[in-house]
Parts: C-alpha cells; structure tokens; sequence
C-alpha cells in the first residue's frame, strides 16, 4: 500500500528535534515551545484549482519544509505517523547551503 494525496495536498514526516534548555537549565520539550514543525515530504498531490486558478505543485518528494503544526491533520499509516496538509499552509523549503 502506499499513500496519495489528492490535489494540492501533501504528506509530511516529522522530524523531531532535541528539546533545550533554558538559561537556568529547565529542560523545555518541543511540544511546549510555539514554533515551526519541519518535516520531510512524504508524497505530493498532483495539484489543483483555488479561486478558479490552477496550482503548480513547487515540493518535490524529500524536500524539507516548515509549516505550523496546527494546520496540518494528524495520522497514522502502517503504525508510524505522518502529517497531511495543503502546499499553501508550507511556510518555506529548507536547502543544504552549497
């Protein structure tokens, strides 16, 4: 079985971070901090239509990207966890520097 979005939709696979520390050493988990979640692609719709225009899907399968964590919906798909949302909700693309 594999996963496929559907229009403009994307799949995505968190990538955990290690928490921090604050100054005076209380160790903060992730899910406490308000940040962005980055993630690899999983699988890419095809595109679609929003406001009678079409969209050009601009990820790619592996592409590492940040998006808020409340805009995508939760799952899970042979026991492990992905996320679905929209490729507008993406806040950018992360690139190796070369």
């Amino acid at each position: 079985m594999k996963m496929i979005p559907l229009f403009d939709k994307i799949i995505v696979k968190e990538i955990k971070t290690k928490e921090s520390k604050t100054k005076s050493g209380i160790i903060l988990p992730t899910s406490v901090k308000e940040q962005p979640t980055k993630a690899k692609v999983v699988s890419i719709g095809l595109g679609g239509m929003l406001d009678g225009n079409e969209i050009e899907m601009q990820l790619k399968k592996g592409d590492i990207v940040l998006f808020h964590k409340y805009s995508a919906s939760e799952f899970y798909f042979d026991s492990e966890e992905y996320m679905v949302l929209r490729q507008v909700d993406v806040l950018c693309k992360i690139e190796e520097n070369e």
